[in-house]
């Protein structure tokens, strides 16, 4: 980051600091209400972000069930295909043979 990017981070945070006391210390109301608002808010979002990770680790757990039969799908077809090019081979060679005796 540069020198000025940190200068003005470091200010940028200091009147967000300072915002947040102002606000609380000229709050219209009293400290245990305020406290509990905070609180329940807090909560809030603590739970809000605790269902935002259990879905995404649900979807996680989908992508990589998907994957894992894509993957599967993958490997059947090229084993069928191996099997294929694997008899065509023999087959190939059965003709050579044959037209060599």
């Amino acid at each position: 980051m540069k020198k000025s990017g940190k200068g003005f981070l470091i200010g940028l945070l200091t009147g967000i600091t300072a915002g947040s006391v102002f606000a609380l210390l000229y709050a219209p109301d009293t400290g245990k209400n305020t406290r509990g608002r905070i609180s329940y808010r807090l909560n809030f979002y603590i739970d809000e972000l605790k269902s935002l990770i259990e879905q995404l680790k649900d979807e996680q757990e989908k992508i990589k069930s998907q994957a894992k039969q894509d993957s599967d799908k993958v490997i059947e077809d090229a084993k069928m295909r191996a099997d294929g090019l694997i008899k065509e081979a023999e087959s190939l060679l059965d003709n050579i043979e044959k037209s060599g005796k």
